[in-house]
């Protein structure tokens, strides 16, 4: 599984039933037969063999119809589970989950710094182990671990990690390394594209199969699902919102551009300008001149404690901040006619409830297609370790269910057979 995680097409019916079980929740053999298209007997003989490998429980039965009460099928959440692992300067991410995507154990650890990369995967290899041993599972119920990093990816050499506080990692082989340092089967994605596929494998998009979910950490970025199928573009790097371009004769970016969203938005742009203030600079306990970059995080959140505590001028910085990634994401909406955005990351985590409502109102107001339909944004609930989850569910995804290009799962899954709370198998 080592390599660049891909939308791949369903190995087998297995998977499909297995996705198909995981999107509606609980669901009876007649409902596989209708959401998938495949015989009774196919789906006979898969959901038995799922049963059979623990991956599957039937769960009671539906309430009656008329005639005999249908036996509902669930995933058996407790059989398998994936590690996540989000890799930035500022820090290390990691999360243990089952398979339905629910967190079990999570860590947080130093981030890579000025450390050499072999010194930093022999540090996660370690960590690793902590976290799975810690959680009391069984190693063997382990199916990979997933990593994601900011980007941009390289397809072809593994991973290439070159934001500037990352150059030392320029084309270091991480996913034959890391994999040969914990034993476990790795996969590799963008921190953004991985944070919407954990919001899409969770449910917590309902049943909304195309929405991008708008990613700041120490950067910015947008993962994007279409139809229910993570998109990456022809190298993995789709979702780059970070690098539009706000403003031609803006600040140069370190991308090369200039006036892009995050040299513009981003934690650094307001941690320097809290630090050009004097007196924001004394609100939010910082010290005046450059940021160190290690501490970027460290002193967005300050600036933003500052902020939700009244301090006008920090206020001031986090709105101007929000004003651009709004515009960024209209951008973004109307390039993708998008319904539904998921605010997550590490920053907006923290000052979530500042961006939200400029994100909305900007997207009520100037979305091109408002009078069709809006596009409804909301807060991740898991937006803090968002990166890490979804890089569990990139491992979860591509071990049992990969999807095919253009499979839509029915909308109405989840609700088509109620359960009967109290019946008897």
């Amino acid at each position: 599984m080592s390599g660049p995680a891909g939308a791949t097409p369903h190995a087998s019916s297995r998977a499909a039933v297995l996705d198909v079980i995981r999107a509606a929740g609980t669901i009876s053999r007649v409902g596989l037969v209708n959401a998938t298209g495949f015989t009774g007997a196919t789906i006979s003989t898969v959901v038995r063999r799922l049963i059979d490998d623990g991956l599957v429980l039937e769960t009671g039965r539906a309430e009656s119809t008329g005639g005999k009460r249908r036996v509902l099928l669930q995933l058996n959440q407790s059989s398998r589970f994936a590690v996540g692992v989000h890799l930035d300067h500022a820090g290390i991410t990691y999360v243990l989950t089952n398979l339905g995507g629910s967190v079990v154990a999570r860590m947080s650890r130093a981030g890579v710094g000025t450390d050499d990369p072999p010194v930093v995967v022999a540090r996660m290899a370690t960590e690793v182990d902590a976290l799975i041993e810690g959680a009391g599972i069984d190693r063997g119920r382990v199916l990979g671990l997933g990593l994601v990093a900011p980007g941009p990816m390289n397809q072809t050499s593994g991973m290439r990690l070159v934001p500037p506080a990352m150059r030392h990692w320029d084309d270091f082989p991480l996913d034959r390394e890391l994999q040969s340092a914990t034993r476990l089967p790795v996969v590799l994605d963008n921190d953004a594209t991985a944070a919407a596929l954990g919001e899409h494998w969770s449910g917590d998009v309902g049943g909304t199969p195309t929405f991008a979910a708008i990613y700041m950490g120490t950067g910015i970025g947008a993962g994007l699902m279409v139809n229910g199928i993570t998109f990456r573009g022809a190298s993995g790097n789709a979702g780059e919102i970070g690098h539009v371009c706000l403003d031609a004769d803006g600040p140069e970016c370190w991308c090369g551009a200039r006036g892009c969203t995050e040299v513009l938005a981003g934690p650094g742009a307001v941690v320097e300008a809290a630090r050009a203030d004097p007196a924001v600079a004394r609100a939010a306990g910082l010290a005046t001149g450059p940021a160190e970059r290690p501490r970027r995080l460290a002193d967005f959140a300050a600036v933003t404690r500052a902020a939700l505590r009244g301090e006008p001028g920090a206020r001031a910085l986090l709105e101007r901040s929000a004003r651009n990634l709004a515009v960024a994401a209209r951008t973004l909406a109307n390039v993708m006619d998008l319904e539904q955005m998921v605010l997550t990351g590490p920053s907006l985590a923290i000052a979530g409830s500042i961006y939200l409502p400029v994100v909305q109102g900007e997207l009520d107001r100037a979305f091109f297609a408002r009078a069709t339909h809006g596009v409804t944004v909301r807060l991740s609930r898991s937006a803090a370790t968002a990166p890490a989850i979804g890089a569990a569910a990139l491992v979860l995804q591509s071990e049992l269910v990969p999807l095919r290009e253009g499979l839509r799962l029915p909308d109405n899954l989840a609700d088509a057979e109620p359960a009967a709370p109290s019946a008897p198998r």
